[in-house]
């Protein structure tokens, strides 16, 4: 499955993922967009969202973006 992520880096508003009307997630890191900090915040935020091993998802798409396509392999 592929997803478009949305990514707050530096949120003061703490870590959490919310989903969009438009099937797009929104997530919130309070990591900095420095050194894949929030890249990695991002990740293990959605492993827990989708309940799946943080090896099954990858950035392919928008590494150094605030926009980012997702893939997620689910547990089959």
């Amino acid at each position: 499955m592929k997803v478009t992520v949305r990514v707050k880096s530096s949120s003061k508003k703490g870590n959490f993922v919310q989903p969009s009307l438009d099937g797009e997630l929104l997530v919130h890191v309070r990591e900095p967009a420095i050194d894949g900090k929030a890249n990695r915040k991002v990740i293990e935020l959605l492993s827990d969202f989708y309940d799946v091993p943080k090896t099954r998802i990858e950035i392919i798409r928008g590494l150094t973006n605030p926009i980012k396509v997702i893939k997620i392999e689910q547990n089959e």
